[in-house]
């Protein structure tokens, strides 16, 4: 990285990388009229395509299942994004990656996992807001305090 370079951060495509829809007990669970419990898991992998290119893609998982553990629906999407990345320091991609373009990724993710559920014939499913740097900051010290238990003992 050259003292002068400007900081260069750039989208150059946002799409759906994957988009899987279970209903598992159709067509009887359309018949139930109890309220599932709604499960939301968010994960976020980020990695080199090219020089200064990087994938980033947002998982989220929303599992919707009654009272008595039966499935009523499963929604998948990873929705990705290719950004140029280039002239920052090693140790800002990273953050950029999980906090910066998570940000950017997590409506249209939204926009996907609500559509996903409406076109299954069920109420939409609206994720609140996420707090990307938060959540980046948690995963980090789980991965440290996981290094720190793993040391081999003398």
């Amino acid at each position: 990285m050259s003292e002068n370079a400007q900081p260069v951060f750039s989208i150059e495509k946002l799409y759906v990388k994957d988009l899987s829809v279970e209903v598992p007990n159709a067509p009887q669970i359309y018949l139930e009229r109890e309220a599932p419990q709604i499960n939301v898991q968010l994960r976020t992998d980020g990695s080199g395509v090219d020089e200064g290119v990087f994938e980033v893609a947002l998982t989220v998982t929303v599992t919707a299942k009654l009272p008595d553990e039966k499935t009523v629906f499963l929604v998948e999407v990873a929705q990705a994004g290719i950004f140029q990345i280039r002239n920052v320091p090693q140790e800002d991609l990273d953050p950029i990656m999980m906090i910066g373009c998570a940000n950017i990724l997590f409506p249209y993710a939204r926009e996907a996992v609500s559509d996903a559920v409406s076109r299954a014939g069920f109420q939409p499913v609206l994720l609140a807001p996420v707090n990307f740097e938060a959540m980046y900051q948690q995963n980090r010290q789980q991965a440290e305090a996981q290094a720190g238990t793993d040391l081999p003992i003398q």
